[in-house]
């Protein structure tokens, strides 16, 4: 026998697995909320490691990457499906992206460039889902993220260069005299990266979102008064429609930024210039 406090945190539990929403919410806030998908059913160690909207959409988003290059592989045949001509015009466009950016060495960091890109875009698009989650909202991806690449970007520089990778802080050609004051600027300017990279993902995503969540709940008291101003309404709803294919362009244009900016770094990290 189920005691009714359980039956209502199981039923809770089942809620939040299908919708990891609420479908009102009552503050444009809330959907960015990482909340519990289990006490009980979905937790993979007990209680130590329980199952949130944010955790559940990162494997989904993974999983999405991962079931992309399958799909993109169609059994290796030698005629190629619609898959796989899209996953290589992904491969080709970022891999100019590193190539202009990274230069001749670009070939060995692509591969990298490109799982992140299509991470990045797959998660910004999850969001765009109704009752979705997007990842990139949470300031604790977006910034673990922004700082991985950072950490990953300084140790490939340390590990090519050694000592004279911190002459990275010291511009050529400066006074001596101005030493001290500029490699404090450089430093502080390099260990911003640390969090620009998340910071800009996070924000553009949170403001996108939390301005259709405004503009959306507007728009339903307005559909949901009289005939007439319904009818009215169809001409801010259209406009609404273009609001809605702008985040979409804004989800492939935040992917964009951040692997460009990647690639940047990586490149001075390489280059020491």
């Amino acid at each position: 026998m189920i005691s009714p406090a359980a039956a209502a945190c199981r039923a809770q539990d089942l809620t939040y697995l299908y919708l990891p929403l609420p479908v009102y919410l009552h503050s444009p806030l809330e959907q960015f909320t990482v909340v519990s998908l289990s006490s009980n059913l979905l937790s993979l160690f007990g209680d130590a490691l329980p199952l949130t909207n944010l955790g559940l959409y990162s494997i989904l988003t993974v999983g999405l990457v991962l079931g992309l290059y399958l799909l993109a592989s169609h059994g290796y045949a030698l005629v190629p499906s619609h898959w796989s001509v899209a996953l290589e015009s992904t491969f080709i466009t970022v891999g100019a992206i590193a190539r202009d950016q990274i230069g001749d060495r670009h070939e060995v960091y692509t591969p990298l460039v490109v799982g992140l890109f299509l991470f990045l875009l797959l998660a910004n698009l999850n969001g765009n889902v109704p009752y979705g989650y997007t990842v990139t909202t949470s300031a604790i991806a977006s910034m673990g993220l922004s700082l991985t690449v950072f950490l990953g970007v300084t140790a490939i520089g340390l590990t090519r260069h050694g000592v004279h990778f911190f002459s990275f802080f010291v511009p050529s050609g400066t006074p001596l005299a101005l030493v001290p004051l500029l490699t404090i600027i450089e430093l502080i300017s390099y260990l911003a990266r640390a969090v620009s990279l998340g910071v800009r993902l996070f924000a553009n995503m949170v403001a996108g979102h939390t301005l259709l969540k405004i503009l959306a709940s507007f728009l339903l008291k307005l559909f949901s008064s009289s005939l007439l101003v319904a009818i009215a309404t169809l001409v801010p709803y259209a406009i609404f429609v273009g609001l809605i294919g702008l985040e979409l362009a804004v989800s492939l244009i935040q992917s964009y930024v951040f692997v460009v900016l990647t690639c940047s770094y990586l490149k001075d990290a390489l280059e020491l210039h």
